[in-house]
């Protein structure tokens, strides 16, 4: 199964730029024009802002156009680059992701934050933890010069795991915490920022494959949603942040409190597929891939959900913004890592 990656383009190789950008407009209409975030505030159902959810939609449709699921036919070849993946997203990322939080916002950080952010901010860096990334790997595993079947195969079984083991892990080490869960909400939401756009991917290759080929589906429609993606999660920003305004203007600081333990979980994590694929001698087309999975977020995800359950002025959405800004240079960093240690994998 082939499949064709584009290099990463300009808006991703910018985004913490581009995230910064839209940050600060959002903070100036919240200051400036605080009658827009109210405006905006009147577009809502059961909690879930309409105008965020389209532009949520409006981001991971496209990322799911990329996910084959005839590809999970192959799971049964060179199944230990699975178990690395899998093992490492869901038996060890969320719990390495609460224990790091837990230690840095109720402990070290606390006398700056307080019990209420930081319960907050763990709330958000949970989130992050248990959605590993579906989209952006395969521009790491394009970087690394990974093996593009068998990412594809990594990232479809990967999305439906998240259908199955999001919810409960999440309620799991909510709830541990002390922060109260509205299940249903939490439900609702993977329904609508998962099934839903999950759905429509696969529709949409089928009906699309089956009248004009893969070739034209994989070189014609997908690349018109190429900007898609970036600019629905910059339209977001913007709006998260005018509502984030004074929060921002108060605790500017919180920004870098909020990516040390975030910045920290995505280098161990790295680490622990990355060296396990190490020791099982899987090639390094394979280790990197995996290792990058793990380590990268998809925040879309944990933005909408904490958006959805805990509201667009919460401290747990502002976390997984700040999720978003330290992606793109920290996984930069450690495909460069993975491309200078290739020599340690058999050829």
């Amino acid at each position: 199964m082939k499949h064709k990656h584009q290099d990463i383009g300009f808006f991703e190789r910018n985004l913490s730029v581009w995230v910064l950008a839209c940050m600060a407009v959002g903070v100036l209409i919240g200051l400036k024009v605080p009658q827009i975030p109210a405006w905006l505030s009147t577009f809502e159902y059961a909690n879930v802002s309409i105008p965020v959810a389209i532009l949520i939609w409006l981001m991971i449709y496209p990322m799911m156009l990329k996910v084959d699921f005839e590809s999970v036919k192959e799971v049964g070849r060179n199944p230990k680059g699975l178990v690395v993946t899998w093992v490492t997203n869901w038996l060890i990322k969320p719990f390495t992701m609460y224990l790091i939080a837990l230690f840095f916002f109720t402990v070290v950080f606390r006398p700056f934050i307080g019990q209420e952010l930081s319960r907050a901010y763990l709330a958000g860096a949970v989130l992050l933890g248990a959605a590993p990334c579906t989209a952006m790997v395969f521009v790491w595993s394009h970087l690394t010069k990974g093996n593009p079947a068998y990412t594809l195969v990594q990232v479809a079984t990967n999305d439906l795991i998240i259908l199955v083991l999001f919810v409960p892990i999440v309620a799991l080490l909510l709830g541990i915490s002390g922060i109260s869960i509205p299940w249903m909400t939490l439900a609702l939401s993977v329904v609508l920022f998962v099934v839903i756009p999950l759905g429509a991917g696969w529709l949409s290759r089928t009906l699309i494959t089956k009248k004009r080929g893969l070739d034209y589906f994989e070189k014609q429609y997908i690349p018109r949603f190429n900007n898609v993606t970036i600019i629905g999660l910059l339209l977001t920003l913007i709006i998260i942040f005018s509502f984030q305004g004074q929060t921002i203007v108060d605790n500017p600081a919180h920004i870098l409190l909020i990516a040390i333990p975030l910045v920290l979980q995505t280098v161990l994590i790295f680490l622990v597929a990355y060296l396990w694929a190490k020791a099982w001698k899987l090639p390094h087309d394979v280790a990197a891939p995996a290792g990058l999975i793990g380590a990268s977020n998809f925040f879309e995800l944990a933005v909408a959900v904490a958006i959805s359950v805990f509201g667009l002025q919460s401290g747990a959405t502002l976390a997984t913004v700040v999720g978003v800004l330290v992606e793109v240079p920290v996984m930069l960093a450690l495909v460069n890592v993975a491309n200078r240690t290739k020599s340690w994998f058999p050829a």
